[in-house]
């Protein structure tokens, strides 16, 4: 038979095949307690261990799903925080877009329109016709 399937039969045959020591009537010792439970090394590793392997293979598949978890959440949240990055480089790529527009507008004004060129001129540079004067206030 299998023996995975024959677990129970063969730990209770070692358990009645085992010899108990005892050295005294008095209170037994940790090692010799521990020694009547689980068995000697040489018994362990006769019946495999004293996990079972399915229980291991269970705790690997945690630690796997564990893992994967963490790397899914990781990444979501900076596929979130990149996407926001993304939508206010947007935001400002359209506000720059509007700002250039609006002086593409005016560079056109002031080579086309003679009051804004006369206006720019007066504001920017201080120049005057040559038929006004100018009062200095104070």
């Amino acid at each position: 038979m299998s023996r995975v399937a024959n677990t129970y039969w063969v730990d209770e045959r070692i358990k009645s095949q085992r010899v108990v020591r005892r050295a005294s009537p008095s209170i037994s010792t940790v090692q010799q307690i521990s020694l009547d439970i689980i068995g000697t090394r040489s018994e362990v590793r006769r019946r495999g261990g004293i996990i079972p392997s399915w229980v291991i293979f269970g705790m690997i598949l945690l630690a796997t799903l564990a893992v994967c978890l963490t790397v899914n959440m990781r990444t979501r949240a900076k596929v979130h925080i990149a996407s926001e990055q993304f939508a206010a480089m947007q935001h400002d790529v359209e506000t720059l877009r509007n700002v250039n527009s609006a002086l593409q507008a005016e560079v056109e004004r002031l080579r086309s329109d003679p009051k804004t060129i006369e206006a720019a001129a007066r504001a920017n540079l201080n120049m005057i016709r040559s038929n006004e004067f100018i009062v200095p206030l104070e």
